[in-house]
């Protein structure tokens, strides 16, 4: 995702990790004194998705089996946070949102990511999201995750050749590109389902213009005050859209005024 929170793709420093996930924290993990708790402790992936699912922010077995096909752990550089369901810093000014945000965006993605379908990621970060969009979508689908950090888009790649996504990836059934995200992947469009991974200050147009009729787009919005916004392109072309809910996301910008941050 287009996102800012670290200054490099090192460790952050205990106190400062602490500081940043109490920022982003989400109320039904993350205790008032600080402490992380889950019950149980998340360890591993089965049980990260099995605790979505008890919180109720997993609803569909498709999104289920994708999020446990997809090992987050493969997609962040600090494994040892790996199942938090907090945001983590990748380096380069980004992170890779929570898990209960990636789970919200694949349900409300679902019925546009149905085996064969055609997917935008933009912002693709590590490539977690892209990959869960192309197991969902199938060896028929198409998913494009577009990134304006060039070593995100290697590192995403590397990612994904030890993930269960990697066979998708040899067929070119999923790919990444470096791209200001604002533009989008027209070569590939229209898409049933595209997702943006950082707040516009107004919906790029370029991005409408790629939405299928009949498809979804999930992406916030807003300056100050944000909102993940639904948008949803009715078979005559007009939109139809909803805020989902409030959120935090840090600005959709160019690639230069991230890494100034």
């Amino acid at each position: 995702m287009f996102t800012r929170a670290a200054k490099s793709a090192k460790s952050v420093p205990s106190a400062e990790r602490l500081a940043f996930l109490q920022r982003h924290r989400h109320p039904l993990f993350f205790s008032p004194r600080m402490e992380f708790f889950w019950a149980p402790s998340p360890n591993d992936n089965h049980s990260l998705v099995e605790l979505l699912r008890q919180g109720g922010v997993i609803k569909s077995q498709r999104v289920a089996e994708a999020m446990e096909k997809i090992d987050r752990k493969l997609f962040v550089p600090d494994k040892a946070y790996a199942y938090m369901d907090n945001p983590m810093p990748i380096g380069y000014n980004a992170t890779i949102s929570a898990p209960h945000m990636h789970a919200l965006c694949l349900q409300l993605l679902e019925n546009h990511l149905q085996p064969g379908m055609h997917a935008l990621d933009v912002g693709s970060g590590t490539g977690y999201l892209t990959s869960c969009f192309a197991i969902m979508v199938g060896k028929e689908g198409r998913v494009m995750g577009v990134e304006h950090i060039p070593q995100l888009v290697e590192q995403s790649i590397e990612n994904v050749k030890a993930s269960a996504a990697a066979p998708l990836l040899e067929s070119g059934r999923l790919s990444f590109h470096v791209v200001d995200g604002r533009l989008g992947w027209p070569d590939e469009a229209p898409y049933d389902a595209i997702h943006v991974g950082a707040a516009a200050s107004e919906v790029p147009d370029a991005l409408l213009q790629q939405l299928k009729p009949g498809g979804r787009m999930v992406i916030p919005v807003g300056d100050e005050f944000q909102e993940l916004r639904v948008i949803d392109k009715q078979s005559d072309g007009t939109l139809k859209e909803w805020c989902e809910t409030s959120v935090r996301y840090v600005p959709l910008t160019s690639r230069n005024e991230q890494l100034r941050c």
